[in-house]
């Protein structure tokens, strides 16, 4: 039986808050909260869906709509297919048209909130930023002030690759490196190769492509003094890796290389076709790693990934 097609918008407003509507108690999944939407019907694109049910529910006018995850899955009674586009530009004031209670609320709010399970990734993709920073040590003096270009340019998520520095050096950063994040707003995760990682208080974890493979659940007693992974992220470059991370629970993953790069010119690329039919096999959020740049963006969100991860690229 064919999935049902459902169009799903994360309606964003200038304040930076999400929309969110109460689901009926007589409804499938009832009591939950849940993104607006609705059915995609047979003589329409889901991009037209979303606006015509926006419009139904809210009496809002989409402006424009960018594809932001699609979510396949598999209710004990229902199979769905959620087609979810972040709404950032629109025209008027929402309101209730159908009478389902609705209010805005901050991102990192979202997670008070229950959602149905099919919602997870959602909920995931919508508090994820647009751009993720890699930060490594190939120039150890260079550290902090490649930090603060990352910073200065908005990036709001950051991984530290600090893979040859001894542990004291990276202490003493992160002492400097994470006050500066908070202050910014920014997430900083630590990557998992980097020696004593679990000594280092900072927001999460990154997964080599190896850590990744080795572990058979979520790590949890990671990344400083509360032993709590808040974040965990890995590195995969094919879809064993991608499936493997969505079934230990890991909130994102970086898929690589999309293109040629000139660290691994020796290393095929997956380019925009095969990076969207592997992204398009897993329900999470994916960015694109390797030979690209910001200016990427489009492309990158056309292909199906969550953003664009980079590690020259934020400091030219």
């Amino acid at each position: 039986m064919k999935p049902l097609q459902v169009a799903v918008g994360v309606v964003k407003n200038a304040e930076g808050q999400i929309l969110i509507s109460l689901r009926d108690d007589s409804l499938h999944q009832g009591g939950l909260w849940e993104f607006p939407g609705g059915k995609v019907e047979s003589t329409e694109t889901a991009e037209q869906a979303l606006v015509r049910e926006l419009k139904e529910e809210l009496n809002i006018d989409v402006i424009s709509a960018t594809p932001l995850i699609t979510v396949n899955h598999q209710y004990p009674d229902l199979a769905v297919q959620l087609n979810v586009f972040l709404v950032e530009h629109f025209s008027g004031d929402a309101k209730s048209c159908e009478g389902q209670p609705f209010k805005w609320v901050y991102t990192a709010e979202l997670s008070d909130h229950a959602f149905p399970s099919a919602n997870q990734s959602i909920v995931t993709a919508a508090r994820l930023p647009p751009y993720y920073a890699i930060l490594d040590d190939a120039d150890e003096s260079l550290l902090l002030i490649n930090l603060q270009k990352i910073l200065a340019r908005g990036i709001k998520l950051i991984q530290l690759r600090l893979k040859k520095l001894p542990a004291e050096t990276i202490e003493k950063f992160i002492e400097q490196a994470y006050p500066l994040c908070k202050q910014q707003g920014a997430v900083l995760l630590i990557n998992s190769a980097v020696k004593n990682v679990e000594d280092f208080a900072v927001d999460g974890i990154h997964l080599t492509s190896r850590h990744l493979m080795s572990l058979t659940r979520r790590p949890a007693n990671q990344c400083g003094p509360s032993k709590q992974a808040h974040w965990v992220a890995a590195s995969c470059h094919n879809l064993q890796e991608l499936r493997h991370a969505q079934t230990i629970g890991a909130d994102f993953a970086v898929l690589a290389p999309v293109l040629a790069t000139k660290t691994h010119p020796e290393t095929e690329p997956l380019g925009w076709e095969q990076f969207a039919k592997l992204v398009s096999q897993v329900n999470l959020p994916v960015y694109a790693l390797g030979g690209l740049s910001e200016s990427c963006l489009d492309r990158m969100r056309q292909s199906g990934g969550q953003g664009v991860a980079a590690i020259r690229a934020f400091l030219e």
